[in-house]
Protein backbone atom coordinates (compact mmCIF):
# COMPACT_ATOMS: atom_id res chain seq x y z
CA UNK A 1 0.00 0.00 0.00
CA UNK A 2 1.30 3.54 -1.03
CA UNK A 3 2.35 5.65 2.16
CA UNK A 4 0.80 9.02 2.70
CA UNK A 5 2.74 10.98 3.94
CA UNK A 6 1.33 14.24 5.30
CA UNK A 7 4.45 17.03 5.29
CA UNK A 8 4.62 19.80 8.00
CA UNK A 9 5.72 23.10 6.59
CA UNK A 10 5.27 26.75 7.18
CA UNK A 11 4.22 27.37 10.53
CA UNK A 12 4.77 30.86 12.31
CA UNK A 13 8.45 30.98 13.13
CA UNK A 14 10.97 33.86 11.52
CA UNK A 15 12.04 30.60 9.25
CA UNK A 16 8.30 30.17 7.57
CA UNK A 17 9.23 31.26 4.42
CA UNK A 18 12.31 28.76 4.60
CA UNK A 19 10.29 25.95 5.71
CA UNK A 20 7.86 26.59 2.68
CA UNK A 21 10.10 26.39 0.21
CA UNK A 22 11.87 23.54 1.90
CA UNK A 23 8.34 21.73 2.05
CA UNK A 24 7.12 22.26 -1.40
CA UNK A 25 10.64 20.38 -2.69
CA UNK A 26 10.60 17.51 -0.52
CA UNK A 27 6.41 17.33 -1.57
CA UNK A 28 7.14 17.13 -5.29
CA UNK A 29 10.20 14.74 -5.02
CA UNK A 30 7.86 12.50 -2.51
CA UNK A 31 5.65 12.23 -5.25
CA UNK A 32 8.22 11.18 -7.59
CA UNK A 33 9.09 8.63 -5.86
CA UNK A 34 5.79 7.43 -5.39
CA UNK A 35 4.27 8.61 -2.13
CA UNK A 36 1.20 9.89 -1.30
CA UNK A 37 1.45 13.43 -0.11
CA UNK A 38 -0.07 15.77 1.51
CA UNK A 39 0.76 19.22 2.31
CA UNK A 40 0.07 20.91 5.78
CA UNK A 41 0.72 24.63 6.81
CA UNK A 42 1.09 24.09 10.40
CA UNK A 43 -1.59 26.33 12.29
CA UNK A 44 -2.33 26.16 15.87
CA UNK A 45 -4.97 23.40 15.17
CA UNK A 46 -2.24 21.28 13.69
CA UNK A 47 -3.64 18.26 16.38
CA UNK A 48 -6.97 18.37 14.85
CA UNK A 49 -5.83 18.35 11.05
CA UNK A 50 -3.45 15.43 11.78
CA UNK A 51 -5.65 13.33 13.74
CA UNK A 52 -8.45 14.01 10.24
CA UNK A 53 -5.60 13.39 7.87
CA UNK A 54 -4.31 10.22 9.59
CA UNK A 55 -1.01 9.83 7.96
CA UNK A 56 1.06 6.75 8.10
CA UNK A 57 4.18 9.24 8.61
CA UNK A 58 4.24 13.14 9.25
CA UNK A 59 7.80 14.74 7.13
CA UNK A 60 8.68 17.33 9.53
CA UNK A 61 10.05 19.95 7.31
CA UNK A 62 9.50 22.98 9.62
CA UNK A 63 12.13 25.21 10.92
CA UNK A 64 12.65 27.13 13.87
CA UNK A 65 11.25 27.49 17.49
CA UNK A 66 8.33 24.70 17.44
CA UNK A 67 9.12 22.73 15.00
CA UNK A 68 12.67 21.79 15.51
CA UNK A 69 12.38 22.60 19.65
CA UNK A 70 10.66 18.90 20.95
CA UNK A 71 7.12 20.38 20.49
CA UNK A 72 6.00 18.99 17.11
CA UNK A 73 7.98 15.85 17.83
CA UNK A 74 5.87 15.61 21.62
CA UNK A 75 2.44 15.59 19.76
CA UNK A 76 3.18 13.48 17.23
CA UNK A 77 4.22 11.09 19.71
CA UNK A 78 1.23 11.52 21.19
CA UNK A 79 -1.25 11.02 18.39
CA UNK A 80 1.40 7.98 17.20
CA UNK A 81 2.73 9.32 14.25
CA UNK A 82 5.80 8.02 13.40
CA UNK A 83 7.96 11.12 11.97
CA UNK A 84 11.36 12.14 10.52
CA UNK A 85 14.62 13.72 12.23
CA UNK A 86 15.05 13.63 15.87
CA UNK A 87 13.35 12.91 18.55
CA UNK A 88 11.93 15.20 21.78
CA UNK A 89 14.88 15.36 23.92
CA UNK A 90 17.74 15.53 20.63
CA UNK A 91 15.59 18.39 19.27
CA UNK A 92 15.16 20.31 22.70
CA UNK A 93 18.93 19.88 23.37
CA UNK A 94 19.85 20.84 19.56
CA UNK A 95 17.74 23.71 19.34
CA UNK A 96 18.92 25.42 23.11
CA UNK A 97 22.54 26.37 21.59
CA UNK A 98 23.73 26.66 25.44
CA UNK A 99 22.92 23.48 26.66
CA UNK A 100 24.19 21.61 23.31
CA UNK A 101 27.54 23.11 23.68
CA UNK A 102 27.29 21.81 27.58
CA UNK A 103 26.23 17.91 25.90
CA UNK A 104 28.65 18.17 23.47
CA UNK A 105 31.93 19.05 25.48
CA UNK A 106 30.91 16.83 27.91
CA UNK A 107 31.49 14.35 25.12
CA UNK A 108 34.75 15.68 24.02
CA UNK A 109 33.68 18.09 20.98
CA UNK A 110 35.46 21.27 21.12
CA UNK A 111 33.34 24.19 21.25
CA UNK A 112 33.33 28.03 21.61
CA UNK A 113 33.80 29.98 24.82
CA UNK A 114 30.67 31.86 25.76
CA UNK A 115 28.45 33.45 28.49
CA UNK A 116 24.53 34.13 28.80
CA UNK A 117 23.34 37.82 29.55
CA UNK A 118 19.97 39.29 28.82
CA UNK A 119 19.65 41.53 25.92
CA UNK A 120 19.89 44.72 27.85
CA UNK A 121 23.57 43.48 29.30
CA UNK A 122 24.65 42.25 25.98
CA UNK A 123 24.13 45.97 24.35
CA UNK A 124 24.88 47.81 27.51
CA UNK A 125 28.90 47.13 27.45
CA UNK A 126 31.06 44.15 25.84
CA UNK A 127 30.81 41.52 27.90
CA UNK A 128 33.77 39.79 26.70
CA UNK A 129 37.04 41.27 24.45
CA UNK A 130 36.11 41.77 20.91
CA UNK A 131 35.80 39.84 18.41
CA UNK A 132 32.98 37.64 19.51
CA UNK A 133 29.65 36.72 18.28
CA UNK A 134 26.03 37.68 19.54
CA UNK A 135 23.28 35.00 18.54
CA UNK A 136 19.92 34.11 20.00
CA UNK A 137 20.43 31.00 22.33
CA UNK A 138 16.85 29.03 20.06
CA UNK A 139 17.09 30.89 16.32
CA UNK A 140 18.13 29.47 13.08
CA UNK A 141 19.01 30.45 9.98
CA UNK A 142 21.58 33.39 11.15
CA UNK A 143 17.86 35.14 12.71
CA UNK A 144 19.67 37.94 14.92
CA UNK A 145 23.21 37.10 14.39
CA UNK A 146 26.42 39.99 15.33
CA UNK A 147 29.75 39.37 14.48
CA UNK A 148 31.54 42.55 17.19
CA UNK A 149 34.61 43.00 15.19
CA UNK A 150 37.97 44.17 17.53
CA UNK A 151 37.64 47.67 16.94
CA UNK A 152 34.15 48.22 17.62
CA UNK A 153 33.77 50.23 20.95
CA UNK A 154 30.36 49.61 21.80
CA UNK A 155 27.82 46.43 21.05
CA UNK A 156 25.36 46.81 18.18
CA UNK A 157 22.11 48.22 19.43
CA UNK A 158 19.90 46.91 17.17
CA UNK A 159 19.41 44.04 19.61
CA UNK A 160 17.38 46.42 21.97
CA UNK A 161 14.52 46.87 18.91
CA UNK A 162 11.40 47.11 19.97
CA UNK A 163 10.21 44.21 16.96
CA UNK A 164 13.33 41.69 18.03
CA UNK A 165 11.16 38.54 18.61
CA UNK A 166 14.46 36.13 19.25
CA UNK A 167 13.97 35.58 22.66
CA UNK A 168 15.52 38.12 26.17
CA UNK A 169 18.47 36.34 26.48
CA UNK A 170 21.65 36.26 24.13
CA UNK A 171 24.76 33.95 23.55
CA UNK A 172 27.70 36.04 23.21
CA UNK A 173 30.93 33.46 22.23
CA UNK A 174 34.45 33.81 21.25
CA UNK A 175 34.66 34.83 17.69
CA UNK A 176 36.70 31.75 15.40
CA UNK A 177 38.25 33.48 12.43
CA UNK A 178 39.09 31.10 9.33
CA UNK A 179 36.73 29.22 7.41
CA UNK A 180 32.91 27.69 7.47
CA UNK A 181 32.68 23.93 7.52
CA UNK A 182 29.79 21.66 7.77
CA UNK A 183 28.77 18.11 7.56
CA UNK A 184 25.76 16.48 7.55
CA UNK A 185 24.94 13.00 9.08
CA UNK A 186 22.35 10.42 7.62
CA UNK A 187 22.12 8.05 10.13
CA UNK A 188 25.16 6.54 11.46
CA UNK A 189 27.16 7.60 8.06
CA UNK A 190 28.94 10.89 7.83
CA UNK A 191 28.44 12.69 3.92
CA UNK A 192 30.88 14.61 2.37
CA UNK A 193 32.80 18.00 4.27
CA UNK A 194 31.43 21.40 2.45
CA UNK A 195 33.29 24.52 2.92
CA UNK A 196 30.71 27.36 2.60
CA UNK A 197 32.56 30.74 1.15
CA UNK A 198 30.42 33.79 0.79
CA UNK A 199 31.08 37.43 0.26
CA UNK A 200 28.14 38.37 2.87
CA UNK A 201 30.62 38.97 6.11
CA UNK A 202 29.20 35.24 7.30
CA UNK A 203 26.94 32.93 6.45
CA UNK A 204 23.77 35.03 7.28
CA UNK A 205 20.40 34.68 5.76
CA UNK A 206 20.70 35.80 2.59
CA UNK A 207 23.94 33.93 2.08
CA UNK A 208 21.98 31.07 2.87
CA UNK A 209 19.00 31.11 1.15
CA UNK A 210 19.16 33.82 -2.02
CA UNK A 211 20.64 33.05 -4.99
CA UNK A 212 24.28 33.60 -5.61
CA UNK A 213 24.79 34.45 -1.94
CA UNK A 214 26.83 31.97 -1.11
CA UNK A 215 29.39 28.94 -3.16
CA UNK A 216 29.78 25.32 -1.09
CA UNK A 217 32.73 23.86 -1.87
CA UNK A 218 32.53 19.78 -1.71
CA UNK A 219 34.66 18.12 -1.02
CA UNK A 220 36.24 20.91 0.78
CA UNK A 221 39.57 21.35 0.20
CA UNK A 222 41.54 20.40 3.46
CA UNK A 223 44.05 17.83 4.98
CA UNK A 224 43.12 13.95 4.97
CA UNK A 225 43.31 14.26 9.03
CA UNK A 226 41.24 17.45 9.05
CA UNK A 227 38.76 16.20 7.10
CA UNK A 228 38.39 13.18 8.31
CA UNK A 229 38.13 14.91 11.96
CA UNK A 230 35.12 16.72 10.94
CA UNK A 231 33.45 13.98 9.30
CA UNK A 232 33.83 12.08 12.80
CA UNK A 233 32.94 15.62 15.33
CA UNK A 234 29.73 15.21 13.02
CA UNK A 235 28.75 11.93 14.37
CA UNK A 236 30.23 12.45 17.56
CA UNK A 237 28.04 15.31 17.92
CA UNK A 238 24.79 13.39 16.38
CA UNK A 239 25.17 10.96 18.64
CA UNK A 240 26.36 12.96 22.02
CA UNK A 241 22.85 14.42 21.58
CA UNK A 242 21.04 11.28 20.53
CA UNK A 243 20.01 12.41 16.99
CA UNK A 244 18.20 10.56 14.56
CA UNK A 245 17.46 10.77 10.90
CA UNK A 246 19.77 13.77 9.05
CA UNK A 247 21.46 16.20 11.00
CA UNK A 248 24.24 18.72 10.01
CA UNK A 249 26.81 20.16 12.28
CA UNK A 250 28.52 23.37 11.69
CA UNK A 251 32.51 24.27 12.19
CA UNK A 252 34.66 27.14 12.21
CA UNK A 253 37.82 25.92 11.26
CA UNK A 254 40.84 28.43 11.92
CA UNK A 255 43.86 26.91 9.57
CA UNK A 256 46.52 29.61 10.61
CA UNK A 257 46.09 28.47 13.96
CA UNK A 258 49.57 26.03 14.48
CA UNK A 259 50.13 22.82 12.76
CA UNK A 260 46.93 21.64 11.93
CA UNK A 261 44.53 24.83 13.13
CA UNK A 262 41.88 25.21 15.60
CA UNK A 263 38.70 23.02 14.59
CA UNK A 264 35.58 24.36 16.56
CA UNK A 265 31.55 22.99 16.32
CA UNK A 266 29.67 26.10 16.33
CA UNK A 267 25.87 23.92 16.72
CA UNK A 268 24.15 21.07 15.33
CA UNK A 269 21.22 21.31 13.22
CA UNK A 270 18.37 18.49 13.75
CA UNK A 271 16.52 19.69 10.66
CA UNK A 272 18.70 20.78 7.79
CA UNK A 273 17.10 22.92 5.22
CA UNK A 274 15.94 21.28 1.96
CA UNK A 275 15.56 24.37 -0.17
CA UNK A 276 17.44 23.93 -3.82
CA UNK A 277 20.41 25.94 -1.81
CA UNK A 278 20.40 23.80 1.03
CA UNK A 279 23.12 22.02 1.83
CA UNK A 280 21.97 18.57 3.04
CA UNK A 281 20.53 17.35 -0.13
CA UNK A 282 24.16 18.61 -1.53
CA UNK A 283 25.94 16.18 0.57
CA UNK A 284 23.47 13.72 -0.06
CA UNK A 285 23.44 13.69 -3.92
CA UNK A 286 28.00 14.23 -3.31
CA UNK A 287 27.15 10.24 -1.47
CA UNK A 288 25.19 8.83 -4.63
CA UNK A 289 21.91 9.53 -3.14
CA UNK A 290 19.46 11.57 -5.01
CA UNK A 291 16.47 14.49 -3.33
CA UNK A 292 14.34 11.48 -3.85
CA UNK A 293 16.75 8.71 -2.43
CA UNK A 294 17.04 11.13 0.50
CA UNK A 295 13.58 11.94 1.09
CA UNK A 296 12.09 8.65 0.65
CA UNK A 297 15.30 7.13 2.72
CA UNK A 298 13.69 10.11 5.90
CA UNK A 299 10.30 8.34 5.27
CA UNK A 300 11.44 4.82 5.74
CA UNK A 301 13.54 5.79 8.96
CA UNK A 302 10.18 7.43 10.82
CA UNK A 303 8.91 5.98 13.95
CA UNK A 304 8.06 7.59 17.17
CA UNK A 305 9.50 7.28 20.06
CA UNK A 306 12.78 8.74 18.71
Amino acid sequence: MTKHVAVLMGGWSNERPVSLSSGAECSAALRRAGYRVTEVDVGRDIANVLLELRPDVAFNALHGPFGESGMIQGLLELLQIPYTHSGVLASALAMDKHQAKIMLKAAGIPVTDHVIVSRPEAARSHVMAPPYVIKPIAEGSSFGVFIVKANVSHPPQEILREDWNCGEEIMVERFIPGRELTCAVMGDVALGVTEIVTDLGFYNYEAKYAANGSRHIIPADLKPKIYDKVQKLSLAAHAALGCRGVTRTDFRYNDAAGEDGELVCLEINTQPGMTPTSLAPEQAAHAGHSYEELVAWMVEDASCNR
